[in-house]
């Protein structure tokens, strides 16, 4: 395991304070705070290296081309794809999976033709298909969940039919914390013949994925919630279904030939990297890959399963506490509550008076809320570099919470 106070040190936010209390962040699933390698590295490149890159003869372009390509093959290595060409840099989760909605329907479906996704998808997993059901008639199928919060395999196998071309489905839910068992829906997805793209925005920051061992057909993350930079992602396909996808935009970077006779595009990547990319956060992005590395992924969801466990024991000693999945103590580092009849924006408001940072709402999730039977929750979500103390600090807030109301 890592030295969790000397981890603290690399992240200098965390020390200050807000409202005259110590900073506590427990909103890791929305945005994780960034080491000093990352915003050190990206001054460094702006300082010294900032120039376009790919084509570009001078001796500035050449480099910042060296350090982008130098971060895909970083990307490549972290998740195990087999190439660099698998490697498609986006702004994020949600723009890798609009683009796979968008090109996967244009060069691989027809009307009528099915994708299936999960009741507990995000937003960004559900809207970008159902543009699709308006503009090309795809139709969409959702596996629903048991009341422990756990997908229904049995209702999952009994979804696919002929007209079945995609199955979409998150890793991690980023309000349940529940791990789904993606590998076992790959492999009955892949008996019916069938791709399968994986939300990994919730997974990727918190424990190692190997895309070779899954065998998944697709993979989003972002690199903000890795303890990256903003506004830059991944989308990891086989090369095959890349290959059989138009590009999503058109512009600079993605062609081959251009004449108002005809285009030709690039091979993939480049084919859906249209435009100037941001060069600097990609080099930042692999900073924070190779900072996590460091520590080790196995070490990371060591800790924060430990702090999880720890959070839902504490949490439990609340009066009227209600603690969504997690059945049998089982998920990831995230945790949606409520409280009583309070709810779960005063709980969030009155939390932040006393420095404690947790998300409250929808959490981008509204048919999930739908199927639990509620508004909205409260969800605190850890990190690689939160601690125990910090969990019984929210426990503290909370008891004094409930004590005003």
């Amino acid at each position: 395991m890592y030295d969790i106070n000397k981890v603290r040190e690399d992240f200098p936010i965390l020390s200050r304070t807000v409202y005259g209390k110590p900073l506590v962040y427990f909103d890791n699933g929305a945005t994780t705070q960034k080491p000093l390698c990352v915003l050190d590295a990206m001054r460094e490149e702006y300082l010294n290296v900032n120039a376009n890159v790919h084509r570009g003869v001078h001796w500035m372009s050449q480099q910042a081309t060296d350090l982008h390509e130098a971060a895909r093959g970083t990307v490549k290595k972290f998740i195990n794809a087999r190439s660099t060409t698998e490697v498609v840099f986006t702004r994020g989760t949600t723009e890798s999976l609009n683009l796979v909605a968008s090109s996967f329907t244009e060069g691989c479906m027809r009307e009528g033709d099915e994708v299936i996704v999960s009741v507990m998808e995000h937003h960004s997993n559900i809207v970008p298909w159902q543009l699709q059901e308006q503009r090309k008639g795809i139709v969409l199928k959702v596996i629903p969940m048991t009341d422990e919060g756990v997908l229904d395999l049995h209702a999952y196998e009994k979804l696919f039919s002929k007209r079945t071309k995609l199955v979409s489905v998150t890793q991690v839910s980023n309000v349940l914390g529940t791990i789904n068992p993606v590998k076992e829906m790959i492999r009955i997805a892949h008996e019916c013949d069938v791709p399968v793209m994986v939300d990994g925005a919730q997974s990727i920051p918190h424990f190692a994925v190997d895309v070779q061992d899954l065998d998944c057909d697709f993979l989003a993350f972002s690199g903000h919630k890795v303890y990256g930079p903003t506004g830059v992602g991944v989308l990891y396909g086989k090369e095959k279904w890349l290959d059989k996808m138009p590009p999503y935009q058109g512009g600079g970077e993605m062609i081959e030939h251009v004449s108002f006779g005809k285009t030709t595009f690039e091979r993939p990547p480049l084919k859906f990297e249209a435009g100037t990319p941001d060069y600097i956060a990609t080099h930042g992005l692999a900073k924070a890959l190779d900072y996590v590395s460091s520590l080790g992924m196995d070490n990371i969801f060591q800790h924060e399963q430990e702090l999880t466990h720890y959070a839902l024991q504490r949490l439990r000693e609340i009066d009227g506490m209600h603690i969504y999945g997690h059945h049998q103590d089982a998920g990831d580092a995230v945790i949606s509550f409520n409280v009583g009849d309070i709810h779960h924006m005063d709980l969030g408001t009155l939390l932040d008076q006393l420095g404690i940072a947790v998300r409250t709402g929808h959490h981008c999730a509204q048919p999930l809320m739908d199927r639990l039977g509620v508004l909205g929750t409260v969800r605190a979500s850890f990190g690689l570099y939160n601690t125990c103390e910090e969990v019984d600090a929210l426990v503290a807030g909370l008891k004094r919470v409930v004590m005003m109301f």
